[in-house]
């Protein structure tokens, strides 16, 4: 488990300059020891986008000659061999360095959040390129490689037994002093060869440090106030002239450590936040925002102080107002200034895009609808004329009329349809009509016909137009038959029985367009169309009526068709003309399309699925109203 932990902390680093922290991890420090002791630091940052983050906290203590000890603090427990992994790909990667870690010590200690895991890893740093130079001039695998891995093995070993004898006293030595004693040589330095200059004094007055450094708190070990800047005086009165210790004027928020030098010490590395506490604010200012500091705790070592340097914890301009703050309260080196105003523009663009966002959303939304409004804009352009023809007219294309070859055209109408309307009320008129007309409609689609146009009582359909089909002719048959049968189905408002309709079938060729810019309709032009009129005009009642050329186009196509005899038809002359009676290979399940289930279970189709041979044509809307105005077909 501890190498797969191991090998999951190389892993997450990788996984972290992958997703773009690259940039971030390199500028964190110039050496492995300012890189770990600025992690905090940026555990704090990200802290500020994940507000769930629980990140550990990291503190380095310098041992003898390059080595140097490293303190993992974390609430949760058994992570720790995760740490190996990272600090060596670091230090493999940032600053080509071998590193070599093993546990000195692990135990627990308690703090406010509960018992926090505390391992301490010893971390003997050697030159990536001295390695890589012994590599070159010996061959791998030699002896004197074994060797010298042999003696490194041993030589933690030994400081791991060096750790375990010292006796500790707690009068005299803290447990940490005992770790740091059993600390033995180790190899590479740890830092940059730079060494700092400091003056033999402090060449900066008391007053110019405290108005320089208006927030800033120094205290001992017992947390007495010792020195406090201008500000902290103005706004946490009495800070310095009341003996109340500064656990009793602020509490610790971050990181979630009890209030004393022991715990502080152990975080060191950790950006502090103080909050004031309510109860020892002036009455004044209870009802304003408790005053929150955020900066770096530092222990000064030959004074047994700490010195806390801070900045009011402030993200925008609102929250300076309501703490009643100004910015000339923040001193100018302050970068807090800066990002108060910056972190404002941030705000600024940030509720800019929130209302791109909820107009982008709006508009979404909008956009959804008029998707749906448009489908049912182009299926109502769709069931008024053939799609292909509506499609032309949305481009704004001129539609050519079309001659198609031969076709079969139907007429229906109502018998007595006038008596029934002049002993009936209109709206017993409209529901009779929109009752036959919805069944009739719906046979269309089961057909495969195009509905050209209703005119009162009468329903005129083709079959073969727009699109081209070999079998036009016996799918208008079957949708006459379907015609007969759904009328029965239909009352007569005045008797109460079902009504009857005349039918006539005609075939033979036709012009078909658009005609018209206003309520544009596609009609069907020829004496197909008036042939066609006739047959239904001279028919009789629930009988299917056809002309001799729609006889020859349904003969020996498995229907049932008897001679009606030689008739005179008006503006043709005598026509021999015939009944349509059946459709001898569908039942009537089959013609009105309705689903059959036979004994063996599998499903029967249509008659108008038998013939489906061609794609499917769209439904239509009325046409042609003029060509058979002149013939009205009522039967009366």
């Amino acid at each position: 488990m501890e190498a797969i932990l191991k090998l999951f902390g190389e892993y997450f680093f990788k996984f972290c300059k992958m997703s773009g922290y690259d940039r971030m991890l390199r500028t964190l420090g110039g050496n492995l020891t300012e890189f770990i002791e600025n992690l905090d630091a940026l555990h704090s940052y990200l802290a500020l986008s994940y507000q769930e983050m629980n990140a550990p906290s990291f503190r380095v203590e310098e041992g003898a000659d390059g080595a140097m000890l490293l303190h993992y603090y974390s609430d949760r427990h058994g992570l720790c061999h995760i740490v190996p992994g990272i600090i060596e790909a670091v230090a493999k990667d940032f600053f080509d360095t071998d590193v070599a870690m093993s546990i000195l010590d692990m135990n627990e200690e308690v703090e406010r959040t509960g018992k926090k895991e505390h391992v301490v890893f010893l971390v003997v740093q050697k030159a990536h390129r001295q390695i890589r130079g012994a590599k070159a001039s010996r061959p791998q695998g030699s002896e004197d490689s074994q060797a010298d891995q042999e003696a490194l093995q041993g030589t933690l070993l030994r400081m791991k037994e060096r750790y375990l004898n010292i006796p500790v006293c707690p009068g005299e030595k803290s447990h940490s002093t005992a770790v740091r004693a059993s600390v033995l040589f180790g190899k590479g330095p740890l830092r940059d060869t730079f060494q700092p200059v400091y003056p033999e004094r402090l060449w900066v007055e008391e007053e110019v440090f405290c108005d320089a450094f208006p927030f800033h708190i120094v205290f001992d070990e017992a947390l007495r106030v010792k020195q406090a800047g201008v500000n902290i005086q103005k706004y946490v009165p009495g800070i310095l002239t009341q003996k109340f210790a500064l656990d009793e004027y602020f509490s610790i928020i971050h990181p979630q450590v009890t209030f004393n030098i022991s715990s502080i010490c152990k975080f060191i590395n950790s950006q502090f936040v103080l909050k004031t506490r309510k109860e020892m604010m002036p009455k004044a200012r209870k009802s304003q925002p408790m005053l929150k500091l955020r900066g770096q705790m530092i222990w000064m070592e030959s004074l047994r102080c700490m010195i806390f340097m801070c900045s009011p914890k402030l993200r925008s301009l609102q929250e300076l107002e309501e703490s009643k703050m100004h910015l000339s309260d923040i001193a100018p080196h302050d970068t807090t200034r800066d990002l108060i105003l910056l972190n404002q523009q941030r705000l600024a663009e940030m509720e800019l895009s929130c209302q791109l966002e909820k107009k982008k959303e709006e508009l979404r939304v909008l956009s959804n609808h008029l998707a749906i409004e448009k489908k049912k804009t182009e299926t109502l352009l769709y069931a008024m004329l053939p799609e292909h023809v509506a499609n032309q007219l949305k481009e704004g294309r001129k539609v050519a009329a079309g001659e198609f070859e031969t076709c079969t055209i139907l007429f229906s109408d109502v018998v007595t349809f006038t008596n029934i309307c002049a002993a009936c009320e209109p709206i017993q008129i409209v529901n009779m009509l929109n009752s036959m007309y919805s069944k009739f409609d719906r046979l269309t689609s089961v057909h495969d016909v195009y509905k050209v146009e209703t005119i009162g009582d009468a329903y005129m359909v083709v079959g073969g137009v727009p699109v081209p089909v070999e079998s036009h002719a016996q799918r208008v048959a079957n949708f006459a038959l379907g015609m007969r049968i759904s009328a029965k189905e239909v009352m007569n408002p005045v008797t109460g029985e079902p009504i009857q309709i005349r039918v006539g079938i005609h075939t033979g060729p036709v012009l078909a367009g658009v005609v018209g810019d206003k309520m544009p309709r596609y009609c069907l032009f020829g004496d197909t169309v008036n042939t066609a009129s006739r047959m239904e005009s001279h028919g009789l009642p629930s009988k299917v009526h056809l002309s001799p050329t729609a006889h020859r186009a349904l003969k020996n196509k498995g229907f049932e068709i008897v001679r009606r005899g030689e008739i005179e038809v008006k503006g043709k002359g005598k026509m021999t003309t015939y009944f349509l009676i059946q459709n001898l290979n569908a039942t009537e399940d089959e013609i009105m399309g309705r689903p059959s289930a036979p004994a063996d279970g599998k499903e029967v189709c249509t008659p108008g699925n038998q013939v489906r041979k061609s794609p499917a044509v769209p439904r239509n809307t009325d046409h042609q109203q003029q060509v058979y105005k002149g013939d009205p077909a009522d039967g009366t």
